[in-house]
């Protein structure tokens, strides 16, 4: 199965990279018979959306074709998302117009929102709203918000909240494997 994990900030170095490249390790240690593919917005700005996306323009298509092929072959997506003055980043936003039902269509995803402080919830909402409408990407039920995300997921343990590491790394283990049973159910549906 391959799940792809989109790392939706547009800084670098990010927190959203951070938990990006966690959830990717994860995935090859503890998971079996998961393929991921991490994809950073950072240092990898897509061009903003414009009416020639939907007219063949041979620079689009050049453009998106590698990205297209990785999505279209995934199974499932975790979408990370920080939380910049209570929104979703535009490059994040951007993404989602720029893909289709070819790529994105009937496949779940899992929301991990984190945020510095204590906030994290209005992206969940914002995506779960309007970003999946034309792509018909299917968000599942679950999803993680990651607070206080500088002192939780840091390769040094001095580093970490104990007791927040070890509730977000449980939860986010715990949320990725109901992702990839939604992944294994739709696949036999799309089939």
């Amino acid at each position: 199965m391959k799940i792809s994990i989109i790392s939706g900030s547009h800084r670098n170095p990010s927190q959203s990279e951070k938990i990006g490249r966690y959830i990717e390790t994860l995935f090859k240690n503890e998971f079996t018979d998961v393929d991921p593919f991490l994809y950073l917005l950072a240092d990898n700005p897509l061009p903003l959306w414009d009416q020639s996306v939907w007219e063949s323009d041979e620079q689009w298509i050049e453009r998106l074709a590698p990205l297209k092929e990785q999505f279209s072959s995934s199974d499932a997506f975790v979408i990370i998302t920080p939380e910049w003055h209570g929104q979703v980043p535009s490059g994040l936003k951007n993404l989602f117009l720029l893909f289709s039902r070819f790529e994105f269509g009937h496949k779940p995803a899992y929301i991990v929102s984190i945020s510095s402080g204590d906030g994290g919830a209005y992206p969940v909402a914002e995506l779960r709203m309007s970003s999946y409408k034309n792509n018909r990407l299917c968000y599942i039920p679950e999803h993680l918000i990651i607070r206080d995300v500088e002192n939780v997921f840091n390769e040094n343990p001095k580093d970490n909240n104990s007791k927040s590491d070890i509730y977000y790394k449980e939860r986010l283990t715990w949320g990725l494997s109901i992702l990839q049973g939604y992944g294994k159910a739709l696949k036999m549906m799309l089939s």
